[in-house]
This record gives C-alpha cells, structure tokens and sequence, in this order.
C-alpha cells in the first residue's frame, strides 16, 4: 500500500527565504502523524503543499498516491483541511455552515452525517448560533465538523489547538482519538511539545528541514548518556554559570534545570555533576535522572549533540 503523504527531498522557496530545505518523511495510513517545530519552521509550507496549494520548487510531494497539484480535484474530496486561522463563516450558524462545506464538495445528502459530527462536538444546543459568536474551543470544534462533513480519507489539521483553552484542547483531542479509530489518516502540525506525545511518529523540523523522525518514545531514548532534572535556587543564574564554565548543554524549564551528562550509571552521573558543579562555582544541588522530554530531543538535535539517529530519521 503505499504512503499517505510521501514528500521527497522537498524545497520551496519565498524570495530568499528557503521555508523547506530538502525536506522528505512519510506518514502510513491510518496514523496520526506530527510534524513538530517552532514557528517559521516550514510547518505551514509543507501543508499547503500537501493540499496542492502551493507547487514545489524542488522534489516530489505524493498524497494517497496522486500529485496534489496535478491531480487537484481528486485530492479536495479525499482529504480535509482545517486551517491555522478560523476561516469559517462568522455570519452563518454553526448548521449552515456544515451545510456550505458539504454542499462545496458535493455532498448534498449531509444531515445525518450533520446531525452526527453535531452530537459528536457536542455542538447540537449550539447549531442555530452565529459561528461568531462561539467560543475559540466551539470554533475549533465546528471547523473540525466541516473538515469532516464529506468523509475524507486523511485530515491535514495545521496548528489547531493554537490559542484555544486547555479544556477545549482536551475535548479536542478526544474527538481526534475518535475519529483516527474510524480510519482516518491525521496529519497535524503543532508547536507544542507535549501534544506530540499523542502521536504515533513525529517528525521535528527546523528551518525547513528534518532533524528527527520516531515515535516519542524512541526518540525519547535516542539521546546517549543521561539526563538530570534539578531544582536549584536561581535556575537561570546556574544555567549561565554551568554555560561559562564550558557546559553547554543544560536548559531550564520553568523552575527547572536539565543537565546532559556523558555518565551512563547514575552514580557517575552524580559524581560529574558535583564536578561541573565545582567548577562552575555554584553551590551544590542534587537531582534525579529523568528519560529526556521531546523538548530535550529537539533542543539537543539544534545544539548538534551526538545522538543515535532513530529509524527513518535523516539530518
């Protein structure tokens, strides 16, 4: 069977500004994908291209086997789009607007379908309500109904829990879960970290290009040595004295300090912190050795740290 998304060494420019730099991964069908970055990290780019919204300037972009942009047509009624801005229609009730976007794609039998999404999203008491005037979390949710209304094969959702509620991102979530158990295939782009973890493999992108491709967890294991999470007055001051003192690699969270050591056995590890401890000139703070974050995987994968590369991953 082949891929539901396959991009190939992909490129795209604006101006001077490449947005994807040799850029490929593949996505299996049924999956729940992410493709995880910060912003201007040509997440948005490698949707648009993957909706034949955009034509590359280098490489091969394949969806459901077919060229988006040549086969254009056959794609808008395999694949849903839900948009990094709510681009519904703020005029129209939550009803009329599932109505549009069925009927754009040629649905004209939708009310059960309608009825379904509705009951789904728990939007039914809000079904005669100006889109409007809906809540962010309620938007999100009404735009997911419309991505949805005309059963596409594969959902391509750029950023869409960005700006909405933590509960709403949650009931959000719930429903994805709902619908990738229906067969679906889901794409999604997100900045946050933690919202990877739901997914069955992510791709962490940077300036165009791959830095990993896993699931969570192995990449979560693919950093050598260990890591220590520490809770030391002052995170910010220690960060910059360990920095000073040659330690590069060490963020703080929050309140938090993670500190990568070479050490393999936990007593080594606590024998080399105590030294850069010492050498820095901070007083001394104990830790306890954690499995790495994904924020620790992509920080380590921009400082270059040395790291067994996952399966499919390339650098």
């Amino acid at each position: 069977m082949t891929p539901a998304i396959q991009l190939t060494n992909v490129s795209k420019r604006y101006g001077a500004t490449a947005a994807l730099n040799g850029l490929s991964f593949e996505t299996e069908r049924g999956e729940m994908f992410g493709l995880i970055g910060p912003d201007g990290a040509g997440k948005t780019t490698a949707i648009r291209l993957i909706c034949g919204l955009l034509h590359a300037d280098g490489g091969a972009v394949r969806v459901l086997g077919l060229d988006p942009v040549r086969d254009h047509r056959a794609i808008t009624h395999k694949v849903g789009y839900l948009s990094q801005r709510f681009s519904l229609y703020g005029d129209l009730t939550t009803d009329e607007n599932i109505a549009f976007f069925a009927e754009i794609h040629g649905v004209t039998d939708y009310r059960a379908r309608r009825n379904h999404l509705l009951d789904m999203t728990q939007l039914t008491p809000f079904r005669g309500r100006l889109a409007d005037q809906l809540s962010g979390g309620m938007k999100q949710k009404l735009a997911l109904a419309c991505t949805l209304v005309h059963q596409p094969e594969m959902v391509l959702l750029d950023e869409p829990t960005t700006g909405v509620d933590p509960v709403s991102r949650r009931e959000f979530w719930k429903l994805l879960s709902h619908f990738l158990e229906s067969g679906i295939t889901i794409l999604m782009t997100t900045p946050y970290l933690d919202e990877a973890e739901r997914c069955s493999r992510v791709a962490l992108v940077h300036d165009g290009r791959l830095l990993a491709l896993d699931t969570p967890g192995r990449l979560r294991t693919s950093l050598p040595g260990l890591w220590i999470e520490a809770f030391p007055f002052g995170a910010r001051t220690v960060r910059d004295r360990l920095r000073q003192a040659g330690h590069t690699h060490v963020e703080v969270f929050g309140e938090r300090l993670h500190v990568w050591l070479t050490a393999t056995t936990e007593d080594a590890a606590h024998r080399e912190l105590a030294a850069l401890v010492q050498r820095a000139g901070v007083d001394p703070f104990e830790g306890r050795i954690i499995t790495p974050s994904l924020e620790d995987v992509f920080i380590a994968r921009l400082a270059d740290l040395p790291v067994a590369a996952p399966a499919g991953a390339e650098s």
